[in-house]
């Protein structure tokens, strides 16, 4: 069975459990670095950051980025969202198909 984590502040990712993926509260941008090179090592495919770390983390996470596994992805925190897995996402379409066909302005527009 493919495992799936959730790496973030503890109010943020809490609920998670609810959902049957293991959750792992970190204080700081260092503990989460820590942490995410020994989950990938124990061979989770999916990890969920929260926003909030990934620009302490952008050296680790480019460098995750060349890898298949684990596929990682971003999450917002209790406070809101920072827009990054909105961003990240853009970037993938518009690397697949050569255009930003989801958040282009006047998208879903009806006029």
């Amino acid at each position: 069975m493919s495992k799936i984590a959730v790496i973030g502040d503890r109010d943020s990712i809490l609920m998670f459990r609810a959902t049957g993926v293991e959750v792992f509260p970190v204080e700081g941008a260092e503990e989460a670095e820590r942490l995410l090179r020994s989950l990938a090592g124990e061979g989770y495919v999916c990890i969920f950051l929260t926003e909030n770390l990934v620009s302490d983390l952008k050296p680790l996470l480019e460098e995750f980025a060349a890898r298949p596994l684990p596929a990682l992805s971003f999450i917002p925190t209790g406070a809101g969202s920072l827009g990054l897995a909105r961003e990240k996402l853009k970037h993938i379409v518009e690397k697949a198909v050569g255009a930003d066909i989801l958040f282009q302005e006047g998208a879903g527009n009806s006029e």
